[in-house]
């Protein structure tokens, strides 16, 4: 199997575990939040279902610079709108996978602010680090929805509401 089949292959797993997660985001708890700190269950709901499209960023540019970068969170009104915005990444990053070649996994790809560099890695690697970012904040978006006393869906195994313990 090769680097790119992989890649492919840990992102529809990923996938079904991130579906069913965020499926359970109910929306008349949207601007809740569990710390001041913490992002509203809109927002980390958002940047969950965003996380696929970053493979087709890192596939096609060389960095991300936050200075040079005029992101602004995508506002998800409700589960509808949330799973639409997922399904959307998640086809593209399944194009950009399709079309990718072998080589460019080996091409660095920075994380900077300006002048401040925070990481210059293989591409391969920021992709892996992506589905991590995936991973994370799906977990943590399970622990908001625990709080919010929301039964969650297991992720590698059957979770404690759905085996009843």
């Amino acid at each position: 199997m090769s680097k790119i089949e992989t890649l492919q292959k840990v992102l529809e797993q990923e996938a079904i575990t991130t579906r069913k997660m965020l499926s359970r985001v109910p929306d008349e708890q949207l601007d809740w939040q569990p710390h001041p700190k913490s992002m509203t269950l809109r927002r980390l709901a958002a940047h969950v279902a965003e996380l696929p499209g970053w493979v087709g960023m890192v596939f096609n540019t060389n960095e991300l610079d936050f200075q040079q970068n005029n992101y602004a969170p995508r506002t998800i009104n409700d589960s509808k709108e949330l799973m639409q915005y997922f399904d959307e990444n998640l086809q593209d990053a399944r194009e950009q996978l399709k079309k990718a070649e072998e080589d460019q996994l080996d091409e660095l790809w920075t994380l900077r602010s300006g002048a401040q560099i925070y990481s210059t890695e293989p591409k391969e690697e920021v992709l892996r680090m992506t589905y991590s970012q995936i991973i994370h904040h799906r977990a943590q978006l399970g622990v908001y929805l625990r709080l919010l006393d929301i039964p969650i869906p297991g992720s590698y195994g059957p979770s404690a509401d759905e085996t009843g313990h």
